[in-house]
C-alpha cells in the first residue's frame, strides 16, 4: 500500500526508539522529565493519532496532551507550559501506547500473510498532526555498518497490530484488512502465533462467524481441537454449524469423549443429522470422507433450469458446486455433467441427453487409497458415493481427496514463498 498522508516536508520522520531517549523541557527550556511512550488512538482507514505522550517524571509517570507539544525534533520535546499535571497516568479507553503495544511486538504483514516483528515505529507531522505513518520491521545488527541500517520502512496500514487489550478493540481496523487474506492463510498466522496472537486473532474471527467456519475448517486437526476445548458447547456447536459436514464430523470426533454428544446435541436440526449419519462410517474410508453437500437436479431438467439452481446455491462450498448429478424420479444417480460443459451446452438440452450415463462412483466402504486413486484416473473434480441402491450418499471432492492423501509430515513442512523480503517473523 502506498503512503497517502500529505507529510510535512520541514519535519523529517521520527523513529520511536530515538525518541524514547529524548528529554521534555517546558517552555522555559527547563528539562521536567523524560519520554516514556506516545499515546494514540486507532482509526480503521487512517493512521494512528497522537493523543498525547506519557512522561517519566522521576519515578512516576504523568499525561502530556499532545496539545501541549510544540516541537518534537531529534533529541528534545519542546512543551507550549510549564506546568503539567503530575496525577499518574492511567490510559483511557480507546488509547494504545507505541511502545508498550507495538514496538518489539509482532504484527501480521497482510500484504505477505505473515507475522512480523516491529522494530520500529515512525512518527512523521502533517495538517493534522503527529501520526504514526510507517513502521520497520528489520532487525538491526550488534555492530552495523552505515549501509546497513538504511531499512525500507514501510507502510503502516499494511500491517494490523495484535493489541490484546480489550479498550483498544472498538477503535482498530475491525479486521478488515484480514479479511482479504484466504482462510487457509489465517489458519496458517492462527497456527504460528503465540497464545496471546492467537486469542486476539480468534477475538476477531468471531465477529465475522462465515470466515471464521472457514479458517477453522483450515487449521490442523491438533490446533483446532485445542482452540475448541477452550469454548463452551454452544459456541463450538455455532462454529461447526457453519463448517461443511464431513469437517465438522472430523472436529466432534478429536473433541474430548464426553464433550462430543452435547456438542452434536447442540446442533441444529438437519445439521445434527447429517453429522450423525456420517459419523456412522469410519475416518479411513469413502464414507467417512465424503461430505453431505453436492448438487442433484431431476434428469427431465433443463440446462438452463440447472445452471438457475447453481446459480441460486450460495450457501453451497463451490467445491461441491463444480458438478451437477442427474438423478430420477426415486433419486438414483443417473449421469454427472460438469458445470463447465453445462455452460457451453445447449441451454434447453435435458440432463439426461447430454450428462455422462455412465458416472464414475464408489462405495462408502471403499479405501481412502481407492478413492484418490480413482480420482486422479478419471480427473475427476468430484466422486459421487452410492449405496446399494445407486442412491448418493455424499461426494468427495478434490480437496478433501487431496487432503487424504497428502502424509501428515509433509503437511508439517515450512512452506516456501516466492516472495522474498527480510524481516523476523520469530517470537
Amino acid at each position: 500500500m502506498s503512503d497517502t498522508t500529505s507529510t510535512d516536508p520541514n519535519m523529517p520522520p521520527l523513529y520511536l526508539s530515538a525518541m524514547l531517549r529524548d528529554a521534555v523541557v517546558d517552555v522555559k527550556g527547563k528539562t521536567i522529565g523524560s519520554l516514556g511512550d506516545v499515546i494514540v488512538r486507532l482509526h480503521p482507514n487512517t493512521y494512528p493519532q497522537l493523543t498525547g505522550l506519557v512522561m517519566r517524571v522521576g519515578p512516576n509517570t504523568v499525561f502530556v496532551p499532545i496539545s501541549d507539544v510544540t516541537t518534537i525534533d531529534a533529541d528534545r520535546i519542546s512543551l507550549s507550559t510549564a506546568r503539567v499535571d503530575v496525577r499518574p497516568f492511567e490510559r483511557r479507553d480507546g488509547e494504545v501506547l507505541l511502545k508498550e503495544a507495538v514496538l518489539g511486538h509482532r504484527l501480521i504483514d497482510v500484504d505477505r500473510a505473515a507475522l512480523v516483528r516491529a522494530y520500529d515505529v515512525v512518527i512523521a507531522h502533517h495538517a493534522d498532526g503527529w501520526v504514526a505513518t510507517g513502521l520497520d520491521i528489520h532487525k538491526r545488527r550488534w555492530f552495523p555498518r552505515v549501509h546497513d541500517e538504511q531499512h525500507t520502512v514501510r507502510d503502516w496500514k499494511s500491517f494490523e497490530a495484535l493489541i490484546g487489550h480489550e479498550a483498544s478493540v472498538r477503535v482498530r481496523s475491525g479486521f478488515g484488512r484480514l479479511r482479504g487474506l484466504h482462510a487457509a492463510q489465517i489458519a496458517d498466522l492462527i497456527e504460528s502465533a503465540s497464545t496471546r496472537e492467537r486469542d486476539d486473532l480468534l477475538d476477531h474471527l468471531h465477529n465475522h462467524p462465515d470466515l471464521e467456519a472457514d479458517v477453522f475448517e483450515e487449521l490442523e486437526d491438533n490446533h483446532q481441537t485445542q482452540v475448541l476445548k477452550t469454548r463452551n458447547t454452544d459456541e463450538i456447536a455455532a462454529v461447526l454449524s457453519r463448517m461443511r459436514t464431513d469437517d465438522a464430523v472430523d472436529a466432534i470426533l478429536d473433541l474430548p469423549q464426553d464433550r462430543r454428544r452435547p456438542v452434536v446435541d447442540a446442533l441444529p436440526e438437519m445439521k445434527r443429522v447429517d453429522v450423525l449419519r456420517l459419523m456412522r462410517y469410519q475416518d479411513a474410508s469413502a464414507g467417512g470422507l465424503m461430505g453431505v453437500e453436492y448438487l442433484a437436479v431431476d434428469e427431465q431438467s433443463t440446462v438452463r433450469d440447472a445452471l438457475h439452481i447453481v446459480r441460486e446455491a450460495t450457501s453451497q462450498q463451490p467445491e461441491a458446486l463444480t458438478t451437477i448429478y442427474s438423478v430420477d424420479a426415486e433419486h438414483r444417480l443417473i449421469g454427472t455433467l460438469s458445470v463447465v460443459r453445462a455452460i457451453q451446452a445447449d441451454p434447453d438440452a435435458l440432463l439426461r441427453d447430454i450428462s455422462d450415463l455412465e458416472p464414475v462412483h464408489a462405495d462408502p466402504r471403499d479405501d481412502i487409497i481407492d478413492v484418490t486413486n480413482l480420482m486422479a484416473d478419471y480427473n475427476l473434480l468430484s466422486l459421487p458415493i452410492l449405496d446399494d441402491g445407486g442412491h448418493i450418499l455424499g461426494v468427495i471432492t478434490v480437496d478433501d481427496a487431496l487432503e487424504a492423501a497428502i502424509p501428515d509430515d509433509w503437511r508439517r513442512r515450512e512452506r516456501h514463498h516466492h516472495t522474498t523480503f527480510q524481516g523476523d517473523s520469530s517470537e
